[in-house]
């Protein structure tokens, strides 16, 4: 019985995430597991026999043609196979099919527009948009999903381009600012008034000096920092409501 001959320089895979990389003119591929590479990129996953399928660098992982020794090096300057992968897993292209890519953005998107409405009111009404309604309004302003950006930089970047779509604002944080009785502190609250969207109570009265104040999420810190600033320490900060929003009736 003849046996079936295969090239030494090829090695078949099956069910498997290739993640590919141009580099000195040639393209290079690496047999990963899919979830894996996800977990690599995000420093989950520190093993990388874990994410790697075979322990090899392809031209083509598909045909099974390993790459050769002399282009390795001329590309990444290195034979060490370890770290050629390290550098392919960072760099390179996931691949996956047009489905699984629809998918992925499909989700990616849904996430994104999840955290818009978390975080944001109609300035009006104060009440929070249905995730649905944040969708439509996505699609409505053809908001591509950049799966090369994570969802937290996405969701700013949605909020600023739906303002000019639809009324949408973040959701004001609630904070209380203790200034204890030192004279000076009419002049940090009228420092602290230019950074809050409004001061709801003011007491002037009790011993030390209290302002409930509504801010938008992004002063939270440069607030906190002019309070221990310019009170030597002395005065303090409290979050009392993570959003201010009328939530809807329940009938």
């Amino acid at each position: 019985m003849s046996k079936i001959f295969t090239p030494t320089n090829q090695i078949r895979l099956t069910n498997v995430a290739v993640v590919r990389m141009k580099k000195g003119g040639k393209r290079f591929e690496i047999a990963c597991y899919k979830n894996k590479v996800v977990s690599w990129r995000k420093n989950i996953e520190k093993d990388i026999d874990e994410v790697l399928q075979i322990h090899s660098v392809f031209t083509n992982v598909s045909k099974g043609a390993v790459a050769k020794k002399e282009d390795l090096v001329q590309a990444f300057q290195t034979d060490n196979i370890t770290e050629i992968c390290k550098e392919i897993l960072m760099k390179g292209e996931l691949q996956v099919s047009e489905k699984e890519r629809q998918s992925e953005l499909s989700a990616m998107l849904k996430d994104i527009a999840t955290n818009v409405a978390e975080k944001c009111v109609d300035p009006e009404t104060k009440r929070p948009y249905p995730v649905t309604m944040i969708e439509k309004a996505m699609k409505d302003i053809h908001y591509s999903v950049k799966p090369n950006k994570n969802v937290k930089q996405q969701v700013l970047e949605v909020i600023g381009l739906l303002k000019a779509h639809i009324p949408i604002e973040r959701a004001h944080m609630r904070i209380q600012v203790t200034l204890g009785s030192t004279k000076e502190a009419k002049q940090i609250s009228e420092k602290l008034k230019p950074l809050c969207a409004s001061i709801e109570h003011d007491d002037w009265n009790t011993g030390c000096t209290t302002l409930i104040c509504l801010i938008d999420p992004g002063q939270f810190k440069p607030i906190d920092e002019l309070i221990r600033k310019e009170t030597k320490g002395n005065g303090r900060m409290e979050l009392l409501d993570l959003k201010n929003v009328v939530e809807e009736e329940i009938l």
